[in-house]
């Protein structure tokens, strides 16, 4: 009881909430975009970020709350976060929930190898065949003749592809900026973006009042999910915080199963395992690389 009452031990049980949020997340995403506008949907979710952290983080910040740094980057962050969430609520359409999740997860190992290639990063040799063991999941996951195998693939690769390059930008401007601020921002981003497009397209506000659960759900979930990763990051580092990330998947799977009756079959079950093994692999090397620099 003691370890989770400790600044370590609350920022697993925070880290391990918030993806529980983000499954359920995408769970309910997959389920009211059946009746829903998926750009209506996205519009929601990012104008509910914004007004929930200025209601939460203005009256204790004021106009800090808006002060940042780096303006360009933010922006940046924000449209690749956008570009994330497109695809994940357009891939949720036509993929399983257990599957995409995992296929996601592979995004921390390209971050690294991004990291290596074009911030000329040092990785350890171990570090690439845990890399190339999470892409070898992958393509157990997506193989021909498999459940997801199909054209709906390009959400995923698009959102592995900007998540990591979103997480790559996270990395470059963690201890320079607020949290709460790039939080804000990220909001005002995808808002901002998302107004023209869903009022040139999708714009039908008697949805708003038919299916207002369905819109509160999907803005509570994300919001509360990334403010719960915000406060697991202020506890505790990222190496010991990334391998409870994993719990997404299996969070995910179950709610794939309980809501639309989706088992994965034996091959993807291996799949999943392999690019889990991998990522967690990932970060044990990570808390093995920090310990010697430590000691040295």
């Amino acid at each position: 009881m003691n370890f989770w009452r400790s600044r370590q031990g609350g920022g697993i049980a925070l880290i391990m909430l918030a993806a529980l949020s983000f499954a359920s997340l995408d769970t309910s995403t997959k389920y009211v975009t059946q009746f829903i506008p998926v750009l209506m949907l996205l519009w929601f979710r990012y104008v509910f970020q914004v007004i929930t952290t200025l209601a939460l983080r203005y009256p204790l910040q004021k106009a800090a709350l808006f002060r940042t740094r780096n303006p360009s980057f933010q922006a940046l962050r924000g449209v690749l976060l956008l570009i994330t969430t497109a695809c994940s609520f357009f891939g949720l359409q036509y993929l399983p929930v257990g599957e995409f999740t995992a296929m996601m997860m592979l995004s921390p190992l390209v971050a690294t190898a991004l990291s290596a290639w074009f911030l000329k990063t040092p990785v350890a040799r171990l570090r690439w065949w845990l890399m190339s063991g999470g892409l070898l999941g992958v393509l157990l996951v997506v193989r021909p003749g498999g459940q997801v195998f199909g054209w709906a693939l390009v959400f995923p690769i698009g959102l592995v592809s900007s998540y990591a390059w979103f997480q790559v930008l996270t990395s470059r401007l963690s201890g320079e900026e607020n949290p709460y601020t790039t939080h804000l921002y990220t909001g005002l981003v995808g808002a901002m973006v998302m107004s023209p497009v869903m009022l040139l397209t999708s714009w039908k506000p008697d949805l708003l009042l038919t299916h207002w659960q369905g819109f509160l759900l999907v803005g509570f979930l994300a919001t509360f999910g990334h403010l719960m990763m915000i406060r697991a990051y202020m506890r505790a580092s990222a190496p010991v915080l990334t391998p409870f990330l994993y719990t997404q998947i299996g969070f995910a799977t179950i709610g794939g199963w309980l809501v639309f009756a989706h088992v994965p079959d034996l091959f993807t079950w291996i799949g999943i395992g392999i690019i889990a093994a991998s990522g967690i692999g990932n970060t044990l090397l990570s808390m093995t690389e920090v310990s010697r620099k430590t000691r040295a």
